[in-house]
């Protein structure tokens, strides 16, 4: 009898821009995968929260090599020309929304009052201490 290869939910999103980015990726190196969940995160864009996230499904089996096809340091920034982190002097950074809880707490504040949503402006972060700036 031939074992079930379950489908499993590998990786959540905020919005369908950086989940189409990821599909696309695997979809390149051939594993078969598909999105849930789009419209429902449309609706209300650039909110974050956990019951409107895109979610990118694929087989149980591929999950190894998903994983370590994600793994390459796409984001990362290797050259010359880009900014060290000024903790640890690495070179390795990503561009990214904040994670500070300070600055997601301002914006459930503002959403909450004032009903409107102000983008976040994007910061550096270095992927060896994880430093923002």
């Amino acid at each position: 009898m031939e074992e079930r290869n379950e489908i499993v939910v590998f990786q959540q999103f905020d919005n369908t821009i950086h989940a189409n980015i990821i599909k696309t990726k695997l979809d390149a190196y051939g594993i078969p995968c598909f999105l849930t969940e789009e419209n429902l995160a449309n609706l209300y864009p650039g909110q974050q929260h956990a019951f409107f996230q895109v979610r990118l499904h694929l087989f149980e089996s591929d999950v190894s090599q998903a994983r370590h096809i994600l793994s390459e340091a796409n984001l990362i920034i290797e050259d010359d020309s880009a900014p060290a982190c000024p903790q640890c002097q690495s070179k390795k950074i990503e561009r990214d929304f904040p994670r500070k809880l300070s600055e997601q707490f301002l914006a459930g504040l503002n959403i909450l009052f004032f009903g409107i949503f102000f983008p976040k402006r994007k910061v550096n972060r270095c992927l060896d201490c994880e430093h923002e700036f």
